[in-house]
């Protein structure tokens, strides 16, 4: 039977793998992650700078732990600037703000909870795109579309009572509706679920799951890009740049060593921040292009929301300190429809996480992660977004595939610098002007950077049928299937909604969410026919546990060997003291 994760956990693996080999080396290694002749190391050979349990100074931590936080910045803002529009937020970015400073504060605790109790490898967690689609799907039921004049900007008091109860009724829904999924992804990684469920999703499971997280926001990217064209491509060609052809240019940086005291160090600017950059530069491009005038003033007029004046007083507004807490949007409300649809996103979650688990590992010279801290690892995962829906984020939580690759690039495992990165988060969540700051971005360099990042999800996502025969009409028909219905059938659906309606009001609800999330679609159809269609070629559907199994008879594939791990390593760092 095909398996869950082996897909995701090849293709991670390899990726970061890729991605250290391809000349990163650390910012206070000085020099030792390459070989004689300038050839680089794989990370199995290269030395750590610090293990998981090493304790690295104060200052270092510290250091990393901003490092780690700039790194996942780009993906901790984007979700509630995704949702700000289906929240009827698009013209208060004030509150966008107050979401956008919440999510740093509840990643930061997720994060803490992560490596402290969960699967206690340094790992980094934050807001999940997985969660997106079905939110999108549920808040675009008949009941939950924002009314007309919410879209007008000269029409909408945000500090109206009426504006704040309409925004406020569709928080809550997902909060209810993420809190009680978040239950049954606990029960999944308690109750050791997780291991009998990896045994039936495979790669032509986890492809069109992942591909189709991304691919039905091409609207979002599209539409926001295309407030101006023009700083969109700036945007896109400078992250390009910097993490494709720049990605190799090491930058000298000084460095404080045990061993050297002050001394510089060749430091992968490009390629560690490479969205961060992009954004700064665009936003310093449109600061240029307002103060010169060059930018139309008139609201109408196209490019207008490039400006960056038009969000300006949102950083006075903002306060300087803001305590984000349990229920500060009310209580949350239940719906069926949000409940099933926020599951399907749980799933593609835990998928995508366990994949996240074995890369880590792998990166910092630990063992294979065993089954128990991986059910402990899942089970957290699901508290982190139990309490992300009781905070009011509008979103879950999950690993940070982003960071993972950061402890390549940096060389650095320990557990303490992921601890400084979630302390850094809780405090930035509290420092209100700082999520002020980035609810102030221009749209069309938010729609630059969209296009970038769902783009690379998407091939994430279907990097996975490398691990499978695609010469077999098997597999070509069941990932072209299911990725083209999981398009299709949320396309008519959203056109034709009464063409699915029962006369029961909950279960039409229920339908309609499920058949307008394209990850669920995609994913239940490439469940459904990869574990029934008959497979002639055992590597055409085979589980994680036959690959580890299998692998050092006579592997699948030739990497598969040195990916797996070895059997006898130690696993007393995953067991809690």
């Amino acid at each position: 039977m095909p398996a869950g994760s082996e897909g995701l956990l090849l293709r991670s693996s390899k990726h970061l793998q890729d991605q250290t080999v391809d000349g990163v080396l650390s910012s206070h290694e000085g020099g030792q992650g390459r070989e004689k002749g300038g050839q680089p190391r794989s990370p199995s050979s290269s030395p750590l700078a610090y293990g998981v349990l090493d304790i690295p100074p104060w200052y270092l931590c510290i250091f990393l732990g901003v490092q780690h936080f700039l790194t996942a910045l780009g993906g901790l803002v984007a979700v509630p600037l995704i949702l700000a529009k289906d929240l009827c937020l698009q013209h208060d970015p004030l509150t966008q703000s107050y979401l956008i400073s919440t999510m740093f504060f509840v990643s930061g605790i997720c994060t803490l909870l992560q490596v402290f109790l969960g699967v206690r490898l340094p790992i980094l967690q934050g807001g999940t795109f997985a969660f997106v689609a079905p939110s999108v799907a549920m808040l675009s039921l008949p009941t939950w579309k924002c009314p007309t004049w919410t879209l007008n900007a000269s029409l909408v008091n945000t500090s109206s009572p009426e504006f704040t109860e309409e925004w406020q009724k569709r928080i809550r829904e997902l909060q209810g509706a993420i809190m009680v999924a978040s239950c049954v992804q606990m029960l999944v990684g308690f109750s050791g679920l997780i291991g009998f469920l990896m045994r039936f999703i495979g790669p032509l499971t986890v492809a069109p799951t992942i591909a189709l997280v991304a691919l039905p926001l091409f609207d979002t990217a599209g539409s926001d890009a295309g407030i101006h064209w023009g700083i969109a491509a700036t945007t896109v060609f400078l992250i390009v740049l910097f993490s494709q052809y720049l990605k190799s240019i090491a930058v000298p940086v000084p460095v404080y060593g045990r061993e050297k005291k002050c001394h510089t160090s060749k430091f992968y600017l490009f390629q560690v921040f490479p969205v961060l950059m992009g954004l700064c530069i665009s936003w310093l491009l449109c600061f240029v292009l307002t103060v010169t005038n060059a930018l139309p003033s008139v609201p109408t007029a196209y490019g207008y929301l490039a400006r960056t004046d038009t969000k300006g007083n949102v950083l006075n507004q903002a306060p300087w300190f803001r305590l984000p807490y349990p229920g500060q949007w009310g209580r949350p409300t239940i719906s069926l429809a949000g409940v099933f649809g926020i599951i399907a996103g749980v799933i593609s979650s835990v998928v995508e996480s366990v994949g996240d688990y074995y890369a880590c590992a792998r990166l910092v010279g630990a063992p294979p992660p065993p089954k128990h801290a991986i059910n402990r690892g899942i089970g957290i995962e699901g508290l982190g977004c139990l309490l992300a829906g009781a905070w009011g984020t509008g979103n879950g939580t999950t690993s940070f595939s982003e960071n993972v690759g950061a402890l390549g690039i940096t060389r650095v495992g320990s557990r303490m610098v992921i601890v400084a990165a979630g302390c850094v988060l809780l405090l930035m969540g509290i420092f209100g002007k700082i999520g002020a700051a980035f609810a102030t971005i221009p749209t069309p360099v938010i729609g630059g950077m969209f296009l970038v990042m769902f783009g690379v999800i998407t091939a994430v996502g279907i990097s996975n049928l490398q691990y499978v025969d695609m010469n077999s009409s098997r597999n070509l028909f069941v990932f072209g299937f299911s990725i083209y219905c999981g398009l299709a059938v949320p396309s008519w659906v959203n056109k034709n909604p009464e063409k699915v309606h029962t006369g029961i009001l909950q279960l039409d609800q229920v339908i309609q969410v499920l058949l307008t999330t394209g990850m669920f679609v995609g994913g239940l159809l490439g469940f459904l026919l990869d574990n029934t269609i008959p497979a002639r070629v055992l590597c055409s559907r085979c589980s994680m546990l036959r690959i580890q199994r299998a692998a050092r008879r006579a592997p699948c594939l030739p990497e598969i060997h040195r990916l797996v791990g070895k059997k006898d390593m130690k696993t007393e760092h995953y067991s809690a003291r």
